[in-house]
């Protein structure tokens, strides 16, 4: 784990029903593909299910490409506290929404577009001064300057350049100047081959986005720090960890004895998502010289409007 910053913050029924639990609790896997096609995400078989919803499906609901010890960094630096008006980009089954309300603000909004899985998430907001919101991350409907802090993680990776420049500005306009944007995202290394300026695909995203079945554009870590300052932010902390998200001892720091257990049961269980699983790790192992997660913390400049 490395930390650096300009002020550093210390049958197939059978087979699905045994799915459906798992699914609701991971609504920030949905993905365009289950939301347009018809077709429920506990009714896709393994061999097509994405990999954030594959790997939900089997226990693994936390899915940060630096797990939670790099998202317990982002948020000591980021700092809530109980003035803070949070917004959280992507919320999810609730995991980093549960330490942002332990700051005890005066209101948390998630910015959620998956109607799917909610349920878990309302149980962490349930008596809190906290609402979700069903939008997308770059169109929130909030008020300008409404916020103080918003935190975004795993989502900027799996965007498209252009979308991702959307969100990021949406995030501006939210905040209000002096406020603070945390994101948690994947990054490729500096040695790293250049991805295409347009598309944002290399030969890292083509490889990894062909095994987890859904687009993933990781950037270089100078690239995300421009993404931000373009946006008329600075950048006040920034730390890293190596992408280990399907190693054992990751899995187990994430997820504990008990999850990883449930989550090696599945794999033992489930043929065909066991060879999909192996096959990202493999690929995620090929490419770790060129992979790393990155957490950055960045403050609106007081003439961003």
């Amino acid at each position: 784990m490395a930390s650096t910053g300009i002020a550093t913050k210390g049958s197939a029924a059978g087979r699905r029903g045994r799915r459906r639990g798992w699914l609701r609790q991971a609504p920030e896997a949905l993905t365009a593909e289950t939301r347009t096609s018809g077709i429920p995400a506990d009714e896709v078989p393994d061999a097509r299910l994405q990999g954030h919803w594959l790997l939900a499906s089997m226990g693994k609901p936390v899915l940060r490409p630096g797990g939670l010890h790099l998202t317990r960094e982002m948020l000591e630096a980021a700092a809530p506290h109980a003035g803070d008006r949070i917004v959280e980009f992507g919320p999810g089954v609730g995991l980093t929404a549960a330490e942002l309300l332990a700051a005890r603000p005066p209101f948390y909004v998630g910015i959620e577009p998956n109607t799917e899985g909610r349920a878990k998430l309302d149980a962490v907001l349930a008596g809190r001064p906290a609402r979700v919101v069903t939008a997308e991350a770059s169109a929130t409907g909030l008020d300008a300057g409404s916020a103080d802090l918003v935190v975004g993680e795993a989502m900027l990776t799996m965007s498209s350049p252009q979308q991702r420049r959307a969100i990021v500005a949406e995030a501006a306009r939210v905040l209000a100047a002096g406020g603070r944007y945390a994101i948690h995202e994947l990054a490729l290394a500096d040695a790293a081959p250049d991805p295409d300026r347009r598309t944002g695909r290399g030969e890292v995203s083509r490889e990894i986005s062909r095994t987890i079945k859904v687009g993933a554009t990781p950037v270089k870590l100078a690239a995300w720090r421009a993404l931000l300052t373009d946006a008329g932010f600075d950048v006040v902390w920034q730390g890293t960890a190596p992408m280990r998200l399907l190693e054992p001892s990751r899995l187990i720091a994430d997820e504990g004895p008990i999850g990883f257990a449930r989550f090696a049961t599945n794999m033992i269980r489930r043929p065909e998502a066991r060879r999909r699983v192996l096959a990202m790790r493999n690929s995620f192992r090929a490419y770790k010289a060129d992979l790393s997660a990155v957490a950055m913390v960045a403050v609106k400049r007081p003439t961003q409007h």
